[in-house]
């Protein structure tokens, strides 16, 4: 499957943001899908991850409650909505595609497939 990410650009903090991941190639409904991100001097991190049909998320500690990942099968799309942004949520995103259906995946070496990511800025 291959991965487009956009939606990033400049936010305030307290301010919303979010990303889309338009798949295409292999049947998308069949993936897991996930965001990672990885900030300036540091490792790409995980940020949230949905199951194949939607109902199962999970969510890095650090977006919890201020951050949804949800996808739209019939659009072959991937999102994420991000509130409340942070300063520290300066990075960059990228959505990537797993193989793995349960339990989620949070590892990259779970994710086989990766968008090109998409920059998001936040200034205080």
């Amino acid at each position: 499957v291959q991965l487009q990410a956009s939606g990033g650009g400049l936010g305030q903090a307290g301010g919303s943001l979010r990303l889309s991941c338009a798949a295409s190639g292999r049947p998308f409904r069949t993936y897991t899908m996930g965001w990672f991100r990885q900030a300036p001097g540091k490792e790409r991190e995980f940020v949230a991850v949905i199951n194949d049909n939607g109902y199962r998320k999970d969510y890095a500690d650090s977006v919890k409650g201020r951050s949804t990942i949800s996808r739209d099968n019939t659009k072959s799309t991937l999102y994420l909505r991000m509130n409340s942004l942070k300063p520290e949520d300066t990075a960059v995103y990228y959505c990537a595609a797993s193989q793995i259906p349960y339990p989620l995946p949070r590892a990259e070496r779970s994710f086989t497939s990766w968008g090109q990511g998409t920059l998001v800025t936040v200034s205080s």
